[in-house]
């Protein structure tokens, strides 16, 4: 929308925007809104300020931070001050820099077991829910058993989890009545649970 490569450029001012906008048009979901880079990390201290900005002129319902253990103080901090704080896993946007690329993450074994620090980490400093982005299968649904709090799997930029009936959209000339029937489309298979299968997912690297 804003014509940024990668997530780092976003300020709180544009996510605020945002969040208005959605809480708009919102009526019974519960509003996540991004905490952006540079808005928390530099201290639990920080990420508090940061937070109730968003949540007091958004009015969304709780915000999002980026990192596993090394940010465990700060969403204790957090959920001791009453806010609730969802965390992020995985490939992380906003470490797109150190990272290189928005490349699968935990798809050799050997490689699991950090991610599953940073969830265990999370979880038991208070998150109350975590998004696993574009992580292999088999160790997303290892840690979505491990933990007690809900997961969501997500996917980055160019995702292999969108169904076909959503790409069409870009090209259909009733736009509205094309998204409209996207989303019923995916909400029935999500509750049916034909969605998600092994060919939206990320597998493991042969061995070889």
């Amino acid at each position: 929308m804003h014509g940024f490569e990668t997530t780092v450029p976003v300020t709180r001012d544009i996510m605020i925007l945002q969040g208005h906008a959605v809480m708009r048009g919102s009526q019974h979901a519960l509003v996540v809104v991004d905490m952006p880079f540079g808005s928390y990390e530099a201290s639990k201290e920080q990420a508090f300020h940061a937070a109730v900005r968003i949540l007091k002129e958004t009015h969304c319902g709780t915000v999002k931070l980026e990192g596993g253990a090394r940010m465990a103080e700060t969403f204790a901090f957090l959920s001791e001050c009453g806010i609730p704080v969802m965390g992020h896993i995985g490939l992380t946007p906003q470490s797109i820099n150190t990272l290189g690329s928005f490349r699968a993450q935990g798809r050799e074994e050997g490689n699991w077991e950090p991610i599953e620090n940073d969830a265990s980490a999370i979880a038991q400093a208070g998150a109350f829910s975590v998004v696993i982005e574009a992580v292999a299968e088999p160790l997303a649904r290892n840690i979505t058993e491990t933990i007690a709090i809900p997961t969501s799997a997500s996917a980055p930029a160019r995702p292999t989890t969108v169904r076909s009936c959503c790409r069409k959209i870009c090209s259909d000339s009733r736009r509205a009545p094309a998204i409209k029937a996207a989303i019923e489309g995916y909400a029935r298979e999500v509750r049916s649970r034909a969605f998600r299968g092994p060919e939206q997912g990320y597998g493991m690297k042969a061995k070889g």
